[in-house]
Formats: structure tokens, sequence, C-alpha cells
């Protein structure tokens, strides 16, 4: 029988965490892309025409989704508290989460743009239940609950329980990985 030796990493190589090292690392972590969604009636943002009755409508690009449980089903996303788009997601009761395909960057790029009105600068989307945009030409679309919202330093940890999936155009997914975006291939089966 072989015995294996595991070596303790060198000391010189474990530096101090520091924002610029911290943000470096973190991109040599691949990530699926998302478009996370949301109206609130009661909420100031910068799709809300004063006056105009419509809820305040807000999207961001992310890639912090991941699912969290099956029983019950369960999902999360993280939004910073100086987004744009948080005044409107710190009041909205439903979100739609978007998994993008991989001929959808202008949808990332756009919802990840700060400064302009996002659904007008993207129109492929319509209102869905709650008044919700559900964008189209998505590969699958999650309506969802707020459930939880949980501080995070300067970000919020969105706990959401899906109400409805949707499955949409089939194909690989739109990937984020070492400060772009890019595409897998076909899966491979191990």
């Amino acid at each position: 029988m072989t015995t294996v030796e595991w070596s303790r990493p060198d000391a010189a190589d474990l530096l101090p965490v520091d924002r610029d090292l911290f943000r470096a690392l973190l991109r040599r972590q691949a990530a699926t892309v998302t478009v996370v969604t949301t109206a609130a009636p009661d909420a100031a943002g910068p799709t809300r025409a004063d006056g105009s009755g419509e809820p305040a409508r807000a999207g961001f690009t992310a890639t912090s989704f991941t699912s969290v449980s099956l029983d019950p089903p369960l999902v999360s996303f993280c939004l910073g508290t100086a987004s744009s788009s948080w005044p409107v997601f710190a009041k909205a009761e439903h979100v739609a989460v978007h998994l993008l395909g991989a001929q959808q960057g202008e949808a990332a790029r756009v919802f990840a743009t700060g400064g302009i009105d996002r659904f007008a600068a993207y129109p492929h989307w319509t209102p869905g239940p709650f008044d919700v945009p559900l964008l189209s030409g998505v590969l699958a679309r999650l309506l969802c609950r707020v459930a939880h919202r949980v501080p995070a330093g300067d970000h919020t940890l969105f706990v959401a329980e899906p109400l409805a999936l949707g499955g949409g155009e089939d194909g690989d997914p739109l990937v984020y990985h070492r400060g772009g975006y890019t595409t897998t291939g076909p899966p491979t089966r191990a």
C-alpha cells in the first residue's frame, strides 16, 4: 500500500487579504451569468416616472446565483447595497432570475451598466406576474418570492423561493471568467 504525504502550503504563499488580491482571486472562478429583475410599487427607482402609476423596475447582472435547498426549493443571489438597483430590490416581494445563454452577452452587458435605463436599452422583455420583467430568449427562468434578506458586508444576500419555472432556449450557458464573458463547450460525461 502506498502512503500519500500531504504537504502544508508554504507560509510565504499565503498573503494578507486585500481588496485587489481578493477580487483577482475570485476572477479565477467561472460562474454562470444571470440577470435578476424585479418591480416594486412603493419604491423609487431609475425607471419610475413620477405619477405614472407604474411600479419601479430594476435589474442587474449577477454571477452570485446558486441553489440553496431542494426541500423546500430555495435559491440565492447577492446585490451590493450601493447599487442603483438596491432601492427597488430592498422593497421587492418577487424577483425573476434569468439564466443567460451563450448568445446573450448583450443582455449581460446592459444589465451590468450603471446610469442607464436598462429596460429601454434592452427591449427583449415583457411584464410578467407581479409586474416582474421577464427577459426573452433565456436558457431558463425562475419566478421567485423573496423569502429572506441577509445583510452581508457591503451586499445583501437574497434567499428566494421559486414559485414558477420556465424553460427556454436550449444551448450553452453564458459564463463569466477572468473578467469577461465566455461559454462552455458540449458537456462531457465522466
